[in-house]
């Protein structure tokens, strides 16, 4: 069957023939997304829950490196969102798209980032609910707002600390950072492991249970450690006290540091480099999945250490504009 406005093998379809060929195969044939012939979706209310929406959006030439493969751009931008999600312990459920394509991204790489959201959307269980597409002089740019569920009063928000938490972090911290070096050809890494970091991370939706069992605040990890921990701290009413010689490190960013000069500095560099999307939290007791960075304080302000004695870490993450 063809809708109005489908393309044929070489044409390029105008928006609604764009809806129907890339976009209404991701409803997966949800009922509340109304095979995406409204202007809106329909979402019934889910006794003893409550809905978690977040939205991230992402430019070319600034989230993304320019000339990087469609089907890896769609499915960051689905992952980045699943972070934020993970990081408040919340279950994935669906989301809406909106993309504004410049020229240069033609039918064959429009198709293409169809197919990443398809993959994705499988992998995690997600559905499209609507959205809107656009032609844009500017690069590209793509905006996501995912749902998720959580049981009702149980969302983990970056303002439930406490003076004496511990703050921990899941994962290995730094390897988002040295992926982007690596991937602009400014780090070998012959594996190719930690450009996998950075192109396509993996959301810790696996800690939901964890968190929401003992977490009393967490955010993803973005911006960067330290940044991402002192917006716990100040929505939390804290002070805020890291201890950078205990960052969780994997291999290569180990053999990274051990040919750096100073170390502190480029511990520092590792925990603000950013896009890493593990969960950083703070919590009374330790927990499974993460390991112990410092913890938040009475006294107010930022103490960032090493081994004991107060570095600078400057803005210690990503300032957006």
């Amino acid at each position: 069957m063809r809708w109005p406005g489908m393309s044929g093998a070489d044409e390029a379809p105008d928006e609604f023939g764009q809806i129907a060929e890339l976009y209404r195969p991701l409803t997966r044939g949800a009922p509340e997304a109304l095979a995406l012939l409204d202007d809106a979706a329909v979402i019934p209310s889910r006794p003893g829950f409550d809905m978690v929406v977040t939205k991230d959006a992402m430019v070319e030439g600034v989230h993304f490196l320019p000339g990087e493969t469609p089907d890896l751009v769609a499915r960051k931008l689905l992952r980045v969102n699943l972070s934020d999600l993970a990081a408040k312990g919340a279950d994935p459920y669906g989301y809406f798209l909106a993309t504004a394509w410049p020229k240069a991204w033609g039918w064959a790489e429009r198709r293409r980032f169809a197919d990443g959201l398809a993959q994705d959307g499988e992998a995690f269980d997600l559905i499209l609910l609507g959205g809107d597409t656009v032609s844009t002089p500017g690069p590209l740019t793509a905006s996501l707002t995912l749902l998720g569920w959580t049981p009702s009063g149980r969302m983990v928000r970056r303002g439930g600390g406490r003076p004496g938490d511990l703050l921990m972090v899941s994962g290995t911290i730094g390897d988002g950072w040295l992926g982007l070096l690596a991937a602009r050809g400014e780090l070998e890494d012959p594996a190719g492991w930690l450009e996998g970091r950075y192109r396509l991370p993996t959301p810790r939706l696996d800690l939901r249970d964890a968190l929401r069992g003992g977490a009393s605040a967490a955010a993803d990890v973005s911006d960067g450690l330290i940044a991402d921990a002192g917006h716990i701290a100040t929505a939390s009413g804290c002070g805020l006290r890291l201890d950078l010689a205990a960052l969780p490190l994997s291999e290569p960013a180990r053999a990274w540091l051990s040919r750096q000069p100073d170390r502190r500095a480029a511990l520092a560099a590792l925990a603000s480099g950013g896009d890493d999307y593990e969960v950083v939290c703070a919590a009374p007791e330790p927990l499974g999945g993460f390991s112990v960075i410092g913890s938040l304080t009475v006294e107010p302000g930022r103490r960032v250490e090493v081994d004991g004695l107060a570095i600078e870490a400057g803005a210690g993450g990503w300032r957006h504009g």
